[in-house]
């Protein structure tokens, strides 16, 4: 009973919670550059030296895959497989599998990357990547579901907090977005033609589109809220039924609002409008949500002031709170009329992508690598400083992309006398310039800070190894 690997079995594996974090940080840093880099582009277009492989139409692609897939599915790994040990009271199931989920994604990310940069493209959005990596993707996130739920299969304790219903319903979900959407008659190794055609490919695309925002950077980080907030604020979760209840709501509601995308487009309008109906009545679940995070750290004032951990997670709330009221009323024909194919989206997107989901990340960074490592943050000053960085980075970047959006919108909505557009889309883009270049300083602003939080942690966990925890009940009976 003494042997090595019974003993190995007594602790939660959190070496590859430490890896999944240093790769989330990693493709933070390189997404966010390249995104400043097209940013950069829009405002200068000579920066692609009239190399394809620098060009917008491939970075762009890279941007998004990068930041989303490689940041963000890194983070909730890892988050996940930390969390669902400890609320399960138990070490991961089949932990050589997690380490497989951890290699080969950052793998596929690699080799993802630079098929976009070589010009192989798929054209669907968030899913631009030919069929060999769907079917990897698939391998991996399956692997992925089989240790999360083979974790609370055996857990030690009866109930399954809420954390992980959120994580359930981010795998489930997006497992099934994902085959559906990526459905596909292959043509070569490179390229491959979508099973839908016309006005059904619409429908299915943002049907994945919407929802692969909607359980993957709103679910799965509300999973990551739910066990981190707590954590950090020394408090419960304000209203434990509230957040079941908001669950529940929140993933019938979402799975129904991606058609608000193709509002005034070849698909039929009572699709249109059950979109936008449910896409309104999606603004209960989650400013249930946002409440429920905002009253568990209510009584925490003393800690938040200096804290930069929590600074970050209760800013990250008040982003997602702007951006879940934003969106449903974006979908709402009247306004979507304006803000339909402006930069108003692009600061919408962005409000949550680096308000709520960069925020909360860095946040729970800044928490989680001193547990991992077994000592104090590097510097708080630093952290203190990445706060402000982002914060006022946030800021410039989507009050300038609203700016550019709604002038975009009303100007192209803009009829003389007889019917005839009164400015040129050549004139209306033109003139945007100036809020352009406030975006490349928003970047700036943001990306600073973003450097400044990977060498703080990693100078956090510089000579250290990952600190052993033993579960509850094992302590408890080695006491014994």
């Amino acid at each position: 009973m003494n042997t090595t690997a019974t003993k190995s079995n007594l602790y939660y594996h959190d070496r590859v919670v430490t890896v999944l974090v240093a790769w989330s940080i990693v493709w933070s840093v390189l997404g966010m550059a390249v995104g400043l880099y097209v940013a950069a582009e829009l405002v200068w277009p000579q920066l692609d030296f009239g190399y394809p492989w620098l060009s917008y139409g491939r970075l762009r692609p890279l941007h998004t895959n990068v930041v989303v897939f490689g940041f963000a599915v890194s983070a909730l790994m890892a988050t996940a497989f930390y969390s669902v040990q400890r609320t399960s009271h138990v070490p991961l199931f089949a932990p050589a599998l997690a380490w497989f989920c951890c290699i080969a994604w950052q793998l596929a990310i690699v080799a993802g990357g630079l098929s976009l940069l070589a010009g192989i493209n798929a054209s669907k959005e968030y899913a631009e990547l030919e069929w060999p990596f769907d079917i990897a993707i698939t391998i991996v996130w399956v692997c992925f579901a089989i240790v999360f739920f083979g974790t609370i299969a055996k857990r030690k304790i009866q109930p399954i907090y809420v954390s992980n219903w959120f994580y359930g319903g981010l795998i489930i979900v997006i497992a099934m977005l994902h085959i559906v959407n990526s459905l596909a008659m292959p043509v070569t190794l490179t390229k491959s033609y979508s099973l839908f055609a016309g006005a059904p490919d619409a429908i299915v695309q943002w049907w994945y589109g919407h929802n692969a925002v909607g359980f993957l950077l709103t679910g799965g980080f509300l999973g990551m809220m739910y066990y981190f907030l707590p954590k950090q604020a020394g408090r419960p979760i304000w209203s434990y039924r509230l957040s079941i209840v908001a669950f529940w709501a929140f993933t019938y509601s979402y799975i129904w609002a991606g058609p608000h995308h193709l509002h005034f487009n070849a698909i039929p309008d009572w699709v249109q409008s059950l979109g936008m109906v449910m896409s309104l009545i999606l603004l209960a679940p989650s400013w249930a949500t946002m409440i429920n995070g905002i009253m568990t750290v209510s009584g925490a004032h003393a800690k938040l002031k200096t804290d930069p951990a929590l600074k970050f997670i209760v800013l990250s709330l008040a982003f997602y709170g702007l951006a879940t009221f934003e969106g449903p009323m974006m979908a709402i024909k009247s306004v979507n009329i304006v803000s339909h194919f402006t930069d108003w989206t692009i600061g919408h997107v962005h409000s949550g992508a680096l308000g709520w989901n960069a925020m909360i990340t860095f946040g729970t960074f800044y928490f989680l690598v001193p547990k991992l490592a077994g000592r104090d943050l590097y510097s708080v000053k630093l952290a203190n400083i990445h706060f402000w960085l982002a914060l006022a980075g946030t800021m410039l970047y989507i009050l300038a992309m609203w700016g550019a959006g709604v002038s975009q919108g009303l100007l192209w909505l803009s009829l003389d006398e007889i019917g005839e557009l009164n400015f040129s889309f050549k004139d209306i883009m033109g003139s945007m310039a100036p809020y352009y270049g406030l975006r490349v300083v928003a970047g700036v602003l943001f990306l600073s800070g973003t450097l400044l939080l990977a060498f703080n942690l990693f100078k956090t966990l510089q000579g250290q190894k990952v600190v052993r925890v033993v579960p509850p009940p094992v302590a408890a009976m080695e006491a014994a």
